[in-house]
């Protein structure tokens, strides 16, 4: 009999096992145009996730999900831990109109089965350019939405259940 994979077993190792050095630096350092996504990661009664793990994915960047970095290209890819408080942060460059979002995956205690959403950057998308956008029911489309929240800075938080629920998407096979 084979050991468990990380998705049959429930435990706090993601914050550990995972990260690597510059994992939120989708973006290097000195880009003018780049812009700060951060949020933290809440459980159904509204506590901190200290021990979530987040990978982003963004298109339009060139390469496509680096874990390379080199301080000089904007990599597509990005892997970070929650804090303590469950805080997170990644540097990265605004989604183009192609895919006006980045692509975000939850790991965190007690899920057996990683969870996927969206993070649309800034303003929602047009009505009719994005069919996922759309699918969702209007008063749950915020839960997609990254904020403003200072210069170039914007803040996504994931809840994972309970009120105010991030909208997760379901891929079936």
């Amino acid at each position: 009999m084979l050991p468990p994979t990380p998705s049959q077993t429930v435990g706090p190792f993601y914050a550990y096992a995972l990260p690597f050095a510059g994992g939120g630096d989708i973006a290097p350092a000195g880009r003018p145009d780049a812009v700060t996504v951060h949020g933290y990661v809440r459980d159904g009664h509204g506590d901190p996730v200290p021990d979530a793990l987040l990978e982003f994915w963004q298109g339009g960047t060139g390469l496509p999900g680096s874990l390379r970095r080199d301080g000089v290209h904007v990599t597509g890819f990005g892997r970070v831990a929650t804090d303590a408080d469950g805080h997170w942060a990644v540097r990265t460059l605004p989604p183009r109109a192609a895919t006006p979002y980045l692509s975000v995956c939850v790991f965190a205690r007690g899920l057996t089965h990683h969870l996927y959403t969206r993070a649309y950057v800034g303003d929602p998308p047009p009505d009719g350019t994005d069919a996922l956008f759309a699918a969702v029911p209007e008063e749950r489309r915020p839960t997609l939405i990254a904020v403003p929240d200072g210069e170039r800075t914007y803040r996504f938080d994931v809840r994972l259940q309970g009120e105010k629920e991030t909208v997760f998407l379901d891929f079936r096979g």
